[in-house]
């Protein structure tokens, strides 16, 4: 059995008096895709957000690709995000003054690829996710679903072994979120990579992975 990518143990987050997860264990496997299936409040984006390095656990542990995140410093998660996980928001999180290919550009420049190696993978993959003719256009100048393919083709970029999405389709309608979850799961397979995915619609969470987990007050069912 290969090691898992992803193992929490006990993971507890509280905010201030708020207990928000209570003792989260579970584990995914490298290349499995797996969904979190909760209503709202029910603690499923602070969970991702905790396996994405954007928090830290107030006890337990979570450990993704040998690396237990609530030991790593600030600039180490910033790195860890950089190059093993890619995250999709609900809300797309684009830069509204750049261009399609500035904002995908953006993670290998922080990453510090040169010009020529940015220009020519961000290029690339807007092409592969059908934005190739939408390079230059701003987020204003493109629709939801375009958005949201440009948010994917950033969290992308860096080849992460690792794609978190929160409620991808959560801004969208539901003819355009159903092409933009099929074109995620797309890059997921050809990628080879785990996949976690957290929403609060059970047709979506048993089309879109392989293994559906149900949260609820902060705990795994």
């Amino acid at each position: 059995m290969p090691e898992p990518l992803v193992r929490t143990r006990d993971l507890v987050k509280n905010y201030g008096s708020v207990s928000v997860l209570r003792g989260v264990s579970f584990e995914v496997a490298p290349g499995e895709r797996i969904a979190i299936l909760g209503k709202s409040g029910s603690g499923k984006s602070t969970l991702l957000h905790l396996i994405g390095g954007l928090d830290v656990p107030t006890s337990g542990t979570v450990t993704v690709a040998g690396r237990n995140l609530g030991q790593l410093s600030r600039n180490e998660r910033a790195e860890f995000r950089l190059t093993t996980v890619g995250i999709i928001f609900q809300a797309f999180h684009l830069v509204p003054n750049r261009s399609a290919l500035e904002n995908v550009e953006l993670p290998m420049s922080f990453a510090g690829q040169s010009k020529r190696a940015r220009h020519r993978q961000a290029c690339a993959i807007l092409e592969t996710v059908g934005l190739g003719h939408r390079l230059r256009h701003r987020p204003a100048e493109l629709s939801g679903g375009e958005r949201q393919r440009v948010a994917i083709a950033r969290a992308l970029v860096n080849r992460p072994q690792l794609l978190l999405a929160d409620e991808p389709t959560g801004n969208l309608d539901s003819a355009t979120g159903t092409g933009v979850l099929q074109e995620i799961l797309v890059q997921v397979k050809s990628r080879e990579m785990a996949f976690v995915l957290v929403t609060h619609d059970e047709e979506l969470a048993k089309r879109s992975s392989d293994r559906v987990l149900h949260m609820q007050d902060g705990l795994l069912e």
